[in-house]
């Protein structure tokens, strides 16, 4: 295989999490990876631990600022002269009320998780089209499918990402790409590990149909799967990955009880 005919893939937030585990995925099946993240001493270390100089490279970027994101995807095909595949997978959070969450908190996690894959896809979308195509995933959440508190901006974004990910699979397709979203529940994450409070994490594997958090690399064969020729029939699709979590409603812990009872 000539090395012009190795498919790229570009990954954001790569540096850590889902979005490293996504990178290491398409290595595994021979890809080659663009790491990019905002934390760039993080990526240095996700990269030294990747140690795959011939099939990755690392890009310090901000997803909201324009002029670094067509700078980000030119350097990709600078280096590789391809791309098949881009993972929206940076995001942010904040997690306040709504009457506390102020206008520049609003604005940041918009800019970031929504104006962040739509920048990225406007980029990437003519290189893939050049090459006859490729996939987008842009990566949802649960807290965009069903509302929750403390999450008034992030929930939002990614309900509208949701949106986005219709919109761009409607207007791509006639240009050989497809566009999908992978909505991920709660993941075991290093921020979830932050976060979640041992009875927060009881709750939810009471309320989660498979009763445990999922792992990154389960997020990773999902997004793969969607980038890949096996999903060549699937576009503005949002897949949850979250144990059944978003397919039940109340009463699931109550009823697990009276089961165990009998």
């Amino acid at each position: 295989m000539s090395e012009s005919s190795i498919k790229t893939a570009l990954v954001t937030g790569a540096a850590r999490g889902i979005g490293l585990a996504t990178a290491k995925r398409f290595l595994a099946d021979n890809w080659r990876v663009a790491l990019l993240d905002i934390d760039e001493p993080e990526l240095a270390k996700a990269m030294a631990d990747l140690d795959a100089p011939t099939a990755t490279m690392s890009i310090g970027c901000d997803v909201a600022i324009p002029a670094q994101v067509a700078e980000a995807v030119d350097a990709v095909v600078e280096r590789f002269g391809r791309l098949d595949a881009l993972v929206n997978n940076a995001g942010t959070a904040v997690f306040k009320p709504l009457l506390e969450t102020t206008y520049a908190e609003w604005q940041r996690v918009l800019a970031v998780n929504l104006d962040g894959p739509f920048l990225t896809t406007q980029a990437a979308a003519p290189v893939m089209a050049d090459n006859g195509g490729g996939a987008i995933v842009n990566i949802t959440s649960i807290s965009g499918l069903r509302a929750s508190t403390l999450r008034v901006a992030y929930g939002t974004s990614k309900a509208a990402l949701a949106h986005l990910t219709k919109q761009q699979a409607a207007e791509l397709a006639g240009l050989g790409i497809r566009v999908n979203a992978v909505a991920p529940g709660p993941v075991e994450t290093a921020m979830a590990k932050a976060v979640h409070s041992p009875e927060i994490r009881a709750d939810y594997h009471d309320a989660i149909p498979l009763a445990r958090y999922g792992a990154e690399e389960e997020l990773a064969e999902a997004i793969f799967f969607l980038c890949s020729d096996k999903a060549s029939y699937i576009t503005g699709q949002v897949l949850a990955v979250d144990g059944g979590f978003d397919a039940v409603g109340i009463g699931l812990p109550t009823l697990r009880g009276q089961r165990r009872n009998r």
